[in-house]
């Protein structure tokens, strides 16, 4: 299965850059414009609605519409793993329904001094199309390198002092 990395340092404490990614609002504040997202439902692991912080079990769902053009896609993820130690964080999430037939993101948190943050995102994944989109998955670095920078540099901007 292809895997697509990227980091970025941020110049805020591992606690802010931590709390910032635990919510479905972080979720949408890092999402471009162009991907027009909504979120529909955010639960906790017990059902709850709008949980305050994305544990394990929790669910988001949510819809796309890259450009606007492109029929709308449902995207499914539930939270299913989630750790968090002195000087390290990480949570992982899983799409159980979308456009992707494969899709594990694993965000990882690691305190680079008391003021910085180390920002890692591995997404494992597998294009739609059988085995065309098997063969063109390392392809999907096209796609996830502009994603991921304007999540890096949004996280950068809303949390660097």
């Amino acid at each position: 299965m292809p895997v697509f990395e990227r980091e970025v340092r941020v110049s805020a404490p591992l606690s802010e850059v931590w709390e910032f990614h635990s919510t479905a609002d972080g979720l949408v504040a890092l999402t471009p414009d162009w991907m027009h997202l909504r979120v529909e439902e955010t639960r906790g692991p017990d059902g709850e609605p709008d949980p305050e912080v994305l544990e394990p079990g929790s669910v988001v769902v949510s819809s796309v519409k890259p450009f606007g053009v492109a029929p709308r896609q449902r995207w499914v993820s539930e939270i299913v793993a989630r750790d968090e130690g002195e000087d390290e964080a990480m949570f992982r999430d899983v799409m159980t329904e979308g456009p992707f037939p494969e899709w594990e993101h694993t965000h990882r948190f690691r305190a680079d001094g008391d003021d910085a943050t180390i920002v890692h995102d591995r997404v494992e994944y597998e294009l739609p199309g059988g085995p065309l989109g098997r063969v063109a998955g390392p392809l999907g670095f096209l796609g996830m390198e502009p994603m991921f920078r304007y999540r890096h540099r949004e996280t950068r901007a809303l949390l660097e002092a």
